[in-house]
């Protein structure tokens, strides 16, 4: 279930599902909704955006008040979560899926928001976007390329293609963008070959507090697509991983794509390249790292549920989406 895209002069709602947003400075905020004003939107926030306990969150009631009135209310268009966080799923269990069923609207966001993101496509089948957060557009100046992913996401119907940003950078979203340190950016291309699946995917330890649970979407005829931030260390995201290749319907997944590492976590090319061959299960399908999704800048914004085609080889990288087939 394709939601309807975004045109000039619809409501954006901001929702904290996750960490409350009093955890981003007031400029950061002002910049990005000018920058979201400038596309054409208007922006509206949940009435409990700004609460927060010694957690930097607030109650479940609160966060699901806020949530259900963003799908209940016409006005309403699109979602951008604030921030990610650790603890969205505590609202799995509560949501009222009938309603977002019955009022299909964008959702995007990162992270922790991946929990919220694959139970509401298992349960509703609503196409929902792993892409910036509020926050993302809080940048003294965002990125052009996330900005221009982002648009042909979710106000376009025609196919698009994620191609590799020319520059990265890992300093934290706060920082001015002078300050910023950017460095070059390729794709690092681990198994080659093709393949064509429904994406499904985001952050990689968050997928994991679903398995055995209700709200994991089938994985078979998959593109999986999976990122974790710096608290992720290679030992820990070799465990993760293998957690994922445990789960059943894992020998029918077509291809792996892989965002790229923060400095932090200290992932090296060797390593990652160790800990991919060293999986049997991982033999004969195509993958590549590097991808710009998770938690660098710039970020691409990825429809979770549509058809896409990975074509991996040396020379040549191609991911293509078509959000009409799904």
């Amino acid at each position: 279930m394709l939601p309807n895209r975004l045109t000039p002069g619809d409501e954006i709602r901001v929702l904290a599902p996750s960490t409350s947003m009093a955890v981003i400075k007031g400029k950061q905020i002002e910049n990005a909704v000018q920058c979201l004003e400038s596309l054409g939107f208007n922006i509206s926030f949940g009435k409990y955006v700004d609460e927060h306990d010694e957690f930097f969150s607030t109650s479940i009631k609160h966060r699901l008040i806020d949530l259900h009135d963003a799908f209940q209310d016409p006005n309403v268009k699109g979602i951008l979560t604030a921030i990610g966080g650790y603890n969205v799923n505590q609202l799995l269990k509560n949501i009222d899926y009938n309603l977002i069923k019955n009022n299909p609207k964008i959702l995007c966001g990162h992270g922790d928001i991946t929990a919220l993101q694959l139970a509401i496509y298992k349960k509703t089948g609503l196409i929902t976007y792993s892409g910036p957060h509020f926050s993302t557009f809080g940048m003294k100046k965002t990125s052009a390329y996330t900005l221009q992913s982002f648009l042909e996401a979710v106000t376009n119907d025609a196919p698009f293609e994620i191609i590799p940003s020319n520059i990265w950078s890992d300093d934290k979203w706060y920082i001015e963008e002078e300050e910023r340190q950017y460095l070059p950016n390729e794709y690092m291309i681990i198994q080659e070959g093709t393949a064509e699946g429904k994406l499904i995917g985001g952050n990689l330890s968050t997928i994991n507090l679903l398995q055995g649970t209700e709200f994991l979407p089938s994985i078979e005829d998959s593109i999986f697509f999976i990122e974790d931030d710096e608290e992720s260390h290679p030992l820990s995201f070799e465990r993760n991983l293998q957690a994922l290749l445990h789960l059943p319907q894992f020998d029918k997944v077509r291809g792996i794509m892989i965002g790229r590492f923060q400095k932090g976590s200290n992932m090296t090319e060797s390593a990652l390249r160790r800990i991919i061959e060293s999986k049997y299960e991982l033999r004969g399908i195509p993958i590549v790292a590097n991808v710009n999704f998770g938690h660098t800048d710039p970020i691409t914004t990825i429809p979770i549920g549509t058809k896409a085609t990975l074509e991996v080889f040396t020379e040549t990288v191609e991911v293509y989406i078509d959000q009409n087939e799904c």
